[in-house]
């Protein structure tokens, strides 16, 4: 890694976990692979080739992206899920509801054609949180981004979606920002940042033996974990475990 240009190199088809500080730059960093931001200086080149040199709609065609606060449009859910892709299997469809644990879905009034308002107001956290999640994974996309996606959601609902993404994310390439130890289990590799620079990386286990600030933000999290899990702390709606939610290719940085 050169000190004065941080370089992430990342292979195809394994997932990569982004642990820091909160405002460390690890949301910043998944921001760029999909154009959301443009670097201003370096790089980022997907399988060899920069990003800014890519038709826009086509790179976003092949990336899934899930972020914290998710975006949601005044529209049905089921336009909401395509929205952005011209032919949905219902096949496809169904499986990435049920990777999502988003079946709710179907209880609404008039399913799939339900309108959700605005950023989904008429839904609570945790489902907006899953609707998005859903939309992330649908088509099977090359690429995904998942910055922190079930924050919302309550630890037991998340156990259960985490082993569907386990599966979903084989043969895919993945950028996760891990915000809790839990989330680490999906990524082979795992990149520390610190003070807006790429400070180590290696394994979850490597790092635990080797890295100091690795283990003080992991122990850290674990203990705001394990509380939550306890009394529902953290997050002022955060329900008992049985709701699910909270009411109202190579890549190289």
């Amino acid at each position: 890694m050169d000190s004065a240009r941080p370089q992430l190199d990342h292979r195809a088809r394994r997932d990569r976990g982004l642990v820091g500080r909160t405002g460390c730059g690890k949301t910043t960093l998944a921001y760029l692979l999909p154009r959301l931001y443009d670097v201003v200086e370096g790089q980022v080149l997907l399988d060899g080739i920069d990003v800014r040199d890519l038709h826009l709609r086509s790179l976003r065609s092949h990336i899934g992206v899930a972020f914290e606060d998710p975006i949601l449009f005044s529209a049905s859910v089921h336009e909401n899920l395509v929205m952005g892709r011209s032919v949905v299997d219902d096949a496809e469809l169904k499986r990435a509801i049920e990777v999502a644990q988003a079946g709710f879905v179907w209880d609404l009034p008039w399913g799939l054609e339900t309108r959700v308002g605005e950023q989904g107001y008429t839904l609570s956290g945790g489902q907006r949180q899953r609707l998005a999640l859903a939309r992330a994974v649908l088509g099977r996309p090359q690429v995904l981004v998942l910055d922190d996606p079930l924050s919302s959601v309550d630890v037991h609902t998340e156990a259960v979606i985490e082993e569907s993404l386990a599966t979903v994310l084989e043969g895919v390439t993945a950028l996760l920002v891990v915000h809790r130890p839990s989330t680490l289990a999906l990524a082979d590799r795992v990149a520390l940042f610190d003070g807006g620079r790429i400070a180590a990386t290696g394994t979850h286990t490597e790092l635990m033996k080797s890295n100091e600030l690795y283990r003080a933000l992991l122990s850290q999290e674990y203990d705001v974990s394990e509380q939550e899990g306890a009394s529902g702390a953290g997050y002022p709606d955060r329900p008992s475990a049985s709701t699910g939610d909270v009411p109202p290719q190579k890549v190289t940085v």
